[in-house]
């Protein structure tokens, strides 16, 4: 999961690489971070349920 500051929105945008079409945001980062592990439960349930893969989680190294 990717948090990053939209300085023209004024918000946090959250992104799931992984995840096609997994995005979501908030006023703060720790809202956005709440909303992104609910985006990320919501797009798995719905994978699940749809029968598409859900994929493996990557880590991201610096």
């Amino acid at each position: 999961m990717f948090i990053r500051w939209d300085r023209l929105d004024e918000i946090y945008i959250v992104s799931v690489p992984e995840l096609p079409g997994c995005q979501t945001h908030g006023a703060t980062y720790e809202e956005a971070a709440k909303r992104g592990e609910e985006a990320i439960e919501s797009w798995i349930e719905a994978a699940i349920t749809d029968g598409t893969d859900v994929p493996a989680p990557q880590t991201v190294t610096a």
